[in-house]
């Protein structure tokens, strides 16, 4: 692990000095609370920008009153506005790790590689109250170490901390860590902190806790049976403990039952008594830790050894995280890879691969271990399906955080030529022009994947451009409903009232700085507005696009735009019924298709009786078409579709 090294320059006398400090303070006012970080921007400080990066003071210029800093990231002799630097530059302490780290970068260097827990302890020491919250622990390491190698660092690190008498490591990650004043062994505060609590959830942690800290066991063995009894108790607060908290705990006390050979199958309740009591599994699942996963999934083969291949794809289906991959390896040490592979063409068939299954697919398709079983999906059907699926959280995301598989399609160079190598130029179209309509991907990102697509098809640069000799039916209207339309409003709205006003006035705080060749902030700005202004061109387009329906038209006998469709696997035998809604109300969760869906589109026009034949890769489901109603008529008749 590497450390850069600043030469320490012969830095200039000049300072910022009372009467210049004064002055600024002067001119602007709100700077009086921050007279003590202008006095200690002195020649040789060390500074960070959120941007640059560290820098180092060189020398105040009192002719032009500029500081100028020498930052790391290439930007040397750099002048700056004081009042821009006490508002926008952290000030590090003179000692503290990353000036340190500059100043004695072989002691520094030394301590990452041999000593991480003296390095910890040091970062701690340096704190007023001897402790820093996990954030603020890894905002210092990637500072020291960078974006790329801290976290494997820290992660390893935290496992030895763990075992560290000097540091009190927090149970929850919004606890700080705490230096102690005296050395404690771990295993004797946690067995304080079990016997004093009486919060049933914080006693299955603890406990678990105990189990990860006395690897010999022998640290506990005269307190186990007062540990047992107490957990035992514990179990039967159900009314404090969700069923996934709870099998966690029995498992917990089953773990330390067996350090003193107690027949744990004589234990109640029992982890089968929980699972047969559990109405949702889904559910159930996503309470456990992630640790207990796969123990999760072998106690379902043993509690339902008729059910379980049913039950474990049922719950793969609805998995994220780490359950979906810890779900798909689990089948495939059975040897189900052949039930898998049909299982997920049959999903993507019938718009049921969710986000978190589609990212597992996408991150894994070129993996020795699971291409074989993922070829069949390959191909443009599964690239309409992650589009569905990226537009379809977007519009439930009622936050601003990213959304991963979007993220994963943005970052996956390769990932649209390998889907469009069998696809047509109508399919591609079809597809460049889902993109261009969808919520899950801002401005830039869609430009920088249609690119992808010219690439491949250069008729597609028409579309983008805007000349398309004539219009097809789809582009002249988009069928949506009323509720789906209201939304698209309220978003317009609120970028129209909220957000592009916000930003405006973020562009005239960061202009009012000056010199905005040098402006980050000014430049941030800039940017989300041309964000903020792209999407509201593209919503204004789309809602004049549209034409809003209630499904009172849709047809009789027929499947159409509004209809309700009973349908058989012809393959399976099973029978599944959609509604097929307008272009914004696809909802796989509740059997609910856009009209501009695959499977959709090959129903349209469609009667009881007909066959329809849907091909996924080199595989060909067939559909027969058993029923069809009228979604308006069942909504009237106050039946769910």
């Amino acid at each position: 692990m590497r450390l850069v090294v600043l030469i320490v320059p012969e830095f200039s006398e000049s300072s910022m000095d009372k009467e210049a400090i004064d002055q600024l303070i002067k001119n602007s006012p709100r700077l009086k609370r921050q007279r003590a970080k202008l006095e200690a921007m002195k020649p040789g400080a060390y500074v960070v920008h959120r941007s640059w990066g560290l820098g180092q003071i060189q020398e105040y210029d009192a002719q032009d009153n500029k500081l100028i800093i020498d930052f790391e990231e290439g930007k040397k002799g750099h002048p700056m506005d004081p009042v821009f630097c006490a508002e926008k530059l952290e000030v590090l302490p003179e000692k503290g790790i990353l000036v340190q780290s500059r100043e004695e970068p072989d002691r520094i260097n030394q301590l990452i590689k041999n000593e991480p827990a003296d390095l910890i302890v040091e970062i701690l020491s340096q704190t007023d109250s001897h402790s820093a919250t996990n954030l603020e622990i890894e905002t210092t390491l990637s500072r020291l170490l960078g974006q790329t190698k801290y976290k494997k660092w820290w992660t390893a690190t935290k496992k030895v901390l763990v075992r560290d008498p000097r540091v009190a490591v927090p149970s929850k990650k919004t606890d700080p860590y705490i230096l102690r004043d005296e050395p404690v062994r771990a295993e004797e505060e946690v067995l304080e902190e079990f016997f004093e609590t009486k919060a049933p959830k914080k006693k299955i942690n603890l406990a678990s806790r105990l189990i990860e800290l006395s690897v010999a066991h022998d640290d506990i063995a005269d307190s186990l049976p007062d540990i047992l009894r107490e957990l035992t108790a514990s179990l039967a607060e159900t009314k404090q403990l969700n069923p996934g908290e709870r099998l966690h705990g029995i498992w917990v006390r089953n773990d330390l039952a067996r350090f003193i050979h107690e027949d744990v199958e004589q234990l109640e309740p029992t982890s089968a008594s929980v699972l047969e009591e559990s109405e949702n599994l889904s559910e159930l699942a996503d309470q456990i830790p992630a640790a207990y996963h796969k123990r999760f999934l072998d106690l379902i083969t043993r509690v339902l050894p008729e059910e379980w291949v049913r039950v474990v794809f049922e719950l793969l289906k609805n998995s994220s995280g780490k359950f979906t991959s810890e779900c798909i390896n689990f089948l495939l040490e059975r040897n189900l890879q052949d039930e898998l592979a049909t299982t997920m063409r049959r999903w993507l068939v019938e718009q049921n691969l969710k986000a978190p299954v589609l990212a597992w697919i996408l991150k894994n398709r070129s993996s020795r271990k699971y291409s074989p079983m993922l070829d069949g999906l390959m191909g443009p059907r599964l690239l309409s399906a992650i589009f569905f699926a990226i537009d379809y959280e977007a519009l439930q995301n009622t936050s601003t955080r990213r959304i991963p598989l979007a993220d994963l399609v943005i970052e996956d160079q390769e990932l649209i030529g390998d889907l469009l190598t069998t696809a047509t130029p109508e399919t591609a179209h079809d597809l460049a022009q889902t993109l261009m309509l969808n919520q899950g991907f801002e401005d830039l990102s869609k430009k920088s994947l249609l690119a992808r697509f010219i690439k491949l098809y250069p008729s597609v640069q028409a579309l983008v451009s805007g000349e398309s000799a004539e219009p097809t039916a789809e582009e002249e209207g988009l069928i949506v409903s009323k509720w789906s339309f209201e939304e698209q409003k309220r978003e317009y709205e609120d970028l129209v009232q909220n957000q592009i006003p916000r930003n405006k006035q973020d562009i005239a705080d960061a202009r009012a700085h000056g010199d905005l060749r040098e402006n980050a902030e000014y430049k941030m700005a800039r940017q989300e507005q041309d964000i903020l202004l792209s999407r509201k061109a593209e919503l204004e387009l789309a809602i004049n696009r549209c034409k809003v329906t209630d499904f009172s038209d849709a047809p009789k006998g027929r499947v159409g735009i509004g209809s309700v469709v009973g349908l058989r696997n012809l393959q399976t035998g099973e029978m599944v019924t959609y509604s097929i809604l307008g272009a914004w109300d696809g909802n796989p969760e509740k059997h609910i298709l856009s009209y501009q869906t695959p499977l959709a589109k090959a129903l349209i026009s469609r009667a009881p009786g007909e066959q329809i034949k849907v091909k996924v890769g080199d595989n060909e489901d067939e559909y027969e078409v058993k029923s069809i109603e009228r979604w308006f008529d069942l909504q009237k008749s106050g039946v769910s579709a």
